[in-house]
């Protein structure tokens, strides 16, 4: 029940992450909300939620930290995909 609880929130991370950012103009790209929540709640909380001196429980800084490594991957893959898209002269 943990494991679906936090692939859950995951993606609910992700999809803010994509709406905060507008990228996806009302549409939510949904495996880049898995992966973006997932990663960004993985590294921006836990390493908030360690600096904080909560360890590893659900605390409010976990949380902020989820959301701030959601948007700082999104923001990163939306550069990249942008990056790649543009034609070389």
């Amino acid at each position: 029940m943990l494991l679906i609880g936090i692939l859950v929130f995951g993606m609910v991370v992700g999809a803010a992450a994509q709406l905060l950012l507008g990228r996806s103009a009302g549409r939510i790209d949904w495996t880049l909300a898995f992966a973006a929540g997932l990663a960004g709640s993985f590294v921006g909380g836990l390493l908030v939620s360690l600096l904080a001196g909560d360890g590893l429980s659900l605390r409010p800084s976990g949380i902020i930290g989820s959301l701030v490594g959601a948007l700082l991957v999104t923001g990163a893959v939306g550069w990249w995909r942008a990056r790649s898209a543009t034609p070389k002269p």
